[in-house]
């Protein structure tokens, strides 16, 4: 029982930051042509990692 709970909070887990890192992975595939572009996708992915870890946190501590 223990981990069919451990699997369902990983798949949340995922979900809830899989934007995060598909922003992450552009900012540094950009970072070399365009370091102004790249720079604002690593921060909103930053921002995006913060968000998903509060609002994951809140819904899984509660």
């Amino acid at each position: 029982m223990d981990n069919e709970y451990f699997n369902i909070v990983i798949v949340v887990y995922l979900i809830f930051h899989s934007p995060a890192i598909i922003t992450l992975i552009i900012g540094f595939v950009k970072l070399k042509k365009n370091p102004i572009t790249a720079k604002k996708f690593m921060i909103f992915s930053g921002i995006y990692f913060l968000v998903g870890a509060g609002l994951c946190g809140a819904i899984l501590l509660h």
